[in-house]
């Protein structure tokens, strides 16, 4: 799948196009995507000032250059960017040019108009189908207003557009327009270019002193704004709703220099630059798609956009209370020798909480008479940041002989459940956990799906009467036998003995009608709501 071109665009100046551009690059990359970013804005070049302190070395040529090499007869690209030194992940720059005394003198000799005449559009799309190839996203710094500069990164170069503006007037109007009018020429060019989706982003508003104001023009730069949702914004969300999300506001203590805010707020609050920064690369990452959920749940919606291409350091994290059972050990040491990466995290150490990173792709809960309340957290954190992003991760509970499922919480008496007792051993449940994560990429999910709903159909089957008590016995003990492989995670045994009790239940006429047994309907409704919560759970 080719990279996607996306193009940062401000009618104005100081409005944070360049420092927007930089940080969500650094937080796509840390996400496991690869990134280009170039800088086009040849009058006012400045990426490279924000990566500086990540540059391995001086940018030697760049996009000024790219116009001499066509002249020149170049057949191929042969610019190549620079990868940042950013141990995150993968970003490169292709700076505006080499800054020496001869750089002005080479942008003011640039006639684009003649160029294009010339056939340096085709030589562009080289570089272009180059780019996409090598990187996941592309992302363009373009200059301000109304230029040929700007007609190359808003019409002819992007897929997408994001558009920054502050809480003026002319800001944002002036945004608005040259969106609408790249459409347009679009619609002129030889290539097949989709219409522009376009993200507008509301920027460095100050909403701390004069809330009542700000408000107003949040609201009025909203209506404004409108047209440019139209097409990829969920109906169920406002223009104002999605305009709030991607607000960038104004910290003045990021206002002095060329900083990377990202870096160093690694998990962010809701009043921080980086919080909106993480909300505008996950828009991008989803492809501008899955809006509604950003407005139900922003938390989930970012962390569908990071996992999207997370690897996980662990498989299987461990989460055991303190003083650590034998039983926890005795599975952690199971898990290890069938080949699984499983590290435990000891219930009440806080610094689990501070990591913006989930090192485990799954959450084991081994729970010991009581779910401590650090264990509440862990496993509250996951669903938020794992479940929702990830239908592939899961949270598993192993209970000890001294716990009553009873008392979990709700929402993981939902879950899935493995029980330590006197007949199944750490090391059994092991080999379960084992079975089960490293057949979670397979079609197992859809077969243990149907499994589970030919088991209610078939209990659900059973009659009110049998023609004799030997044929009760043996429906008990299937039902019965029918927990226990569900307790087990045995699906190949429940949907045997789905075949057993559906045979069992076939009425005979041979004359005498036995009521069914005592407790039988009890078992059977019991087990048809733990068959009906593990089908919820799995269809989310």
């Amino acid at each position: 799948m080719s990279g996607t071109v996306i193009t940062f665009y401000s009618y104005k100046g100081g409005v944070g196009r360049s420092f927007t551009l930089a940080n969500v690059a650094l937080l796509l990359a840390r996400w496991g995507y690869r990134v280009l970013t170039i800088d086009w804005d040849l009058e006012a070049p400045g990426l490279d000032h924000y990566f500086r302190p990540l540059l391995s070395k001086t940018p030697r040529g760049g996009v000024v250059d790219l116009a001499s090499d066509f002249l020149a007869g170049a057949k191929r690209p042969a610019r190549q960017p620079i990868r940042l030194d950013y141990p995150d992940g993968e970003v490169a720059l292709l700076a505006a040019g080499r800054q020496d005394a001869d750089y002005t003198q080479k942008v003011q000799a640039i006639d684009w108009e003649d160029l294009y005449r010339a056939g340096f559009a085709e030589f562009l799309e080289q570089y272009r189908a180059e780019w996409t190839e090598k990187y996941d996203f592309v992302l363009i710094d373009s200059r301000t207003g109304i230029s040929d500069i700007g007609g190359i990164c808003t019409a002819h170069l992007p897929d997408r557009l994001v558009v920054l503006f502050t809480a003026n007037q002319q800001s944002v109007e002036g945004a608005v327009n040259i969106a609408q009018l790249a459409n347009l020429a679009r619609d002129r060019m030889p290539y097949d270019r989709p219409p522009h989706l376009v993200l507008p982003i509301l920027s460095r508003l100050d909403n701390r002193v004069e809330y009542e104001r700000a408000e107003a023009w949040q609201q009025r730069c909203a209506e404004v704004a409108s047209p440019l949702f139209r097409n990829w914004l969920a109906k169920s969300v406002t223009q104002e709703q999605m305009l709030r999300h991607t607000t960038v506001p104004y910290v003045s203590y990021w206002s002095f220099g060329e900083q990377l805010p990202v870096l160093d707020e690694r998990i962010p609050s809701p009043d921080q630059v980086s919080f909106a920064m993480e909300t505008v690369a996950a828009v991008l990452a989803q492809q501008f798609d899955r809006t509604d959920l950003l407005a139900d749940n922003r938390d989930a919606y970012v962390a569908a956009a990071r996992t999207q291409r997370q690897s996980y350091d662990l498989d299987l994290l461990v989460s055991v209370p303190r003083p650590e059972p034998k039983a926890a050990t005795d599975l952690i040491h199971g898990l290890r020798d069938f080949g699984l990466r499983v590290d435990r995290s000891l219930s009440g150490d806080p610094e689990f909480l501070e990591q913006a990173n989930n090192p485990a792709k799954h959450l084991c809960l081994v729970v010991d008479g009581w779910v401590s309340r650090w264990q509440a957290m862990e496993a509250e954190r996951f669903l938020r940041h794992a479940l929702d992003a990830d239908a592939g991760r899961q949270l598993f509970c192993v209970l000890t002989r001294t716990t009553d499922p009873d008392g979990l919480p709700a929402f993981l008496r939902n879950l899935r459940l493995f029980h330590l007792d006197a007949d199944t051993r750490p090391h059994q449940v092991a080999r379960q956990l084992h079975d089960i994560i490293t057949d979670s990429t397979s079609s197992r999910p859809d077969s243990d799906q149907a499994a589970l709903q030919d088991a209610v159909s078939a209990l659900r089957k059973v009659p009110a009467e049998a023609g004799h008590r030997g044929r009760w016995t043996l429906v008990q003990q299937t039902v019965a036998d029918m927990t226990a492989a569900l307790d087990d995670g045995d699906m190949p045994l429940l949907k045997d003995l789905t075949v057993d009790l559906e045979q069992l239940s076939a009425v005979r006429a041979n004359g005498s009608r036995i009521a069914a047994p005592e407790g039988l309907r009890a078992d059977i409704d019991a087990l048809l709501g733990r068959l009906h919560r593990r089908i919820t759970v799995h269809t989310q």
